[in-house]
């Protein structure tokens, strides 16, 4: 059974006592965070935000994809953020598989063929978040001036953790 009814209705509800249609389109607190799409994870929750104040973008382990780093780049260059937050968590279910598990799963289930995709797992969290934050600080199109920094959010505890060495300061 769908769940759609009740998502529209809930929409009916907010959106009958919205009154945010007059905020602008530049994230007020000027930060972009790059997060994983769990359904545990609640950025505007954990990280304060309310409507207008940042740009959440989310995907499958929070990770630097080409597809994140496109949204960034639009983010700063854009729409003036001046920071980047990238926030993986633990119990995170791209610890769980490798590209060719995934791919093997696909083939025989769908009989497709998904071996030009890489799915961007990883075995090791504070890793992840190390290379994420690197590939976002060295991309060509992100200035040095945009701060970058990496956490681990945790699913029982709701603390985020500071991953040393993956935050890098604006250079001016």
């Amino acid at each position: 059974m769908s769940v759609l009814p009740e998502l529209l209705a809930a929409n009916e509800r907010y959106a009958a006592g919205f009154t945010k249609g007059d905020l602008p389109m530049p994230p007020a607190r000027k930060v972009a965070i790059l997060t994983c799409m769990d359904a545990r994870l609640h950025p505007g929750k954990f990280l304060g935000l309310d409507e207008g104040d940042a740009h959440v973008i989310r995907n499958a382990g929070g990770r630097a994809s080409e597809d994140a780093i496109r949204s960034l780049i639009i983010s700063y260059k854009l729409l003036g953020t001046r920071e980047f937050v990238v926030i993986h968590h633990t119990d995170c279910g791209m610890l769980t598989f490798s590209n060719e598990q995934l791919r093997e799963t696909l083939q025989k289930d769908l009989r497709a063929d998904a071996s030009g995709i890489d799915f961007l797992p990883f075995s090791d969290l504070d890793e992840s978040v190390h290379r994420d934050v690197d590939a976002i600080r060295s991309h060509p199109l992100i200035p040095d001036d945009i701060s970058v920094s990496g956490y681990v959010f945790d699913v029982r505890t709701g603390r985020l953790r500071e991953v040393v060495g993956a935050g890098v300061p604006a250079r001016n």
